[in-house]
């Protein structure tokens, strides 16, 4: 039953994981509220917090009738840019459909509709004559844009002040999920202009997910400090305290199951924080050191959005440690190995169902010699079991005699009945690795493999590969020694069924690996029984 004992094994890991998580999210300790900053700078930095306050206080839903959006199209967006504050509020994936059956219905990942609110805001801090926050008027040269070859798409807007003219261009490329903007300051009055540049990203939690029960994900906050690498910051710790820290660098973003939206603010130092809002509004963002444009002079300053799914290769060249918001958990450093796997093959086959075959089987491969000792181990208590049913009748009811007996005849035919526990403890980091990598790689979303397998991230259909699964449990069984107590075997045999029901929702992907998995170890099993068998009447 080793096979059988590590799905028990691993499912009971899985879930108490699983269970830790939500256990940490809703009830763990929250995070300590941040260091005070240096003397010298306290003054400073109370100002300019004081003013992001502000800003982040300041409602847009008081549009100017004569404000009105600018869409933009590219191979990869379809976008609407309001012109008060003159901000994303609406991004469409198009790569990305929102179900199988919609091709034509991509994910509206930005969206400024009360109910999905997920948007994307920006200015300065510092006097709004002459400084813009998120609420200002912009002016638009055209109302529609689209890519159409270029290497290139610029979207300029106009802000004007007491004596300053601020230019803010987005600037999209193709194939790119990144979004670049930058401000042109050009200052002609005879005073210096000052100001900080902040960006944040504003939503409100999804009401519910399209995500299987069985599979639980992560909506919220993710960053990246000096000291971090990453760090996430549910919505449940920001609405008991909300953060402040600095950092070199850095990134924030908003993430979701396969998609995220990411605050890039530059390699300069940026004063991060975190602020719940009413109604469930959460907000994260940054803002820089003081810009100065001094009387007659032009400067540009600027920053980035990616804007799009999680792609493991694309996010490790946009921002150091922005890969990680593909979160693989604790066992991210197996994790990765494997997805770099899956890839290989993908390529070759251009398929990613083959892709986790194969996978499967180099991993069986990697696992052969510790798998092979557990079934050796199985096969020789199988080979014992009518002794050991002997000497259950000869010692009835006294089990202290009976066990005194079997430890006995353990070490006479040189069998260890813990041989086959080893071997799965060792692999079991493996499989929840490739769990994970499953659930989590938007590479896989909505991947077609063979016939009625159209999306590997869904459930089977019709229910075959959990039926598949059933009966290659039911076969390992009958390769291997049942239970010494009658009613525990009676218990297993229930297993098959109890298993199939089970993995019946989840991703079918998922299951294709443990039908293949156990195929592979029926080969193996009946093979190494075989051997013993027949070394055993020779």
């Amino acid at each position: 039953m080793d096979n059988l004992r590590f799905f028990l094994i691993l499912m009971t890991l899985l879930l108490g994981y699983m269970l830790w998580e939500a256990w940490q999210r809703d009830y763990g300790p929250k995070p300590p509220e941040a260091e005070t900053q240096p003397a010298v700078q306290a003054q400073p930095e109370a100002q300019a917090q004081a003013q992001v306050e502000s800003a982040l206080g300041a409602q847009t839903s008081t549009r100017p009738e004569k404000a009105g959006r600018i869409r933009v199209q590219t191979d990869v967006f379809k976008a609407e840019i309001d012109l008060v504050g003159g901000d994303l509020k609406v991004v469409d994936l198009l790569n990305y459909p929102v179900a199988k059956g919609k091709p034509e219905e991509p994910v509206r990942l930005l969206s400024d509709e009360p109910d999905h609110l997920f948007v994307t805001q920006t200015g300065f801090l510092g006097d709004e004559k002459i400084a813009p926050k998120h609420t200002a008027v912009w002016q638009a040269t055209a109302l529609e844009y689209r890519m159409n070859g270029q290497e290139a798409l610029k979207v300029p807007l106009i802000w004007r002040g007491d004596g300053v003219e601020i230019v803010k261009t987005f600037t999209f490329k193709p194939g790119s999920y990144e979004i670049r903007f930058d401000y042109q300051v050009a200052n002609s009055s005879p005073v210096s202009w000052n100001a900080r540049l902040y960006g944040q990203i504003k939503r409100k939690p999804p009401a519910k997910t399209e995500d299987s029960a069985f599979i639980r994900t992560y909506t919220g906050v993710a960053c990246r400090r000096a000291d971090e690498p990453y760090e996430k910051i549910s919505f449940s710790d920001i609405e008991h305290l909300a953060q402040n820290w600095e950092t070199e660098g850095g990134w924030c973003a908003m993430i979701q199951h396969y998609f995220l939206a990411a605050w890039l603010p530059g390699d300069q130092t940026n004063y991060f924080y975190t602020k719940a809002l009413p109604d469930q509004v959460y907000i994260v963002g940054s803002y820089s050191p003081e810009y100065q444009v001094a009387a007659g002079e032009t400067k540009t300053f600027g920053a980035r959005f990616y804007i799009g799914p999680k792609l493991q290769r694309v996010l490790e060249q946009v921002a150091p440690g922005l890969e990680l918001t593909v979160d693989y958990g604790i066992f991210t450093f197996i994790a990765k190995p494997i997805f770099w796997l899956l890839e290989q093959f993908e390529k070759l086959f251009g398929n990613w169902g083959w892709a986790i075959i194969f996978t499967t089987v180099v991993i069986k491969a990697m696992f052969y010699p510790l798998s092979a000792a557990s079934f050796r181990s199985m096969a020789k208590m199988r080979q014992i079991q009518p002794k050991m049913q002997a000497l259950k009748e000869r010692f009835g009811e006294d089990k202290q005699k009976f066990h005194q007996a079997l430890m006995q005849l353990y070490r006479e035919e040189r069998v260890n009945p813990l041989g086959g526990c080893l071997p799965i403890l060792v692999q079991i980091p493996v499989f929840i690795s490739l769990y994970w990598v499953l659930v989590e790689s938007v590479e896989m979303r909505q991947a077609s493999f063979l016939l009625w397998l159209t999306d590997l991230t869904a459930k089977d259909p019709y229910f075959v590969l959990p039926a598949l699964m059933g009966v290659t449990m039911w076969i390992q069984q009958k390769l291997s020694p049942p239970p010494a107590d009658p009613v525990q075997a009676q218990v297993m045999k229930m297993f098959p069924l109890i298993f199939t029901v089970f993995f019946a929702f989840f991703p079918s992907g998922l299951v294709l690996y443990w039908v293949v998995n156990n195929a592979l170890s029926i080969v193996q099993q009946w093979w190494i029984n075989r051997q013993i068998e027949g070394a055993k009447s020779a």
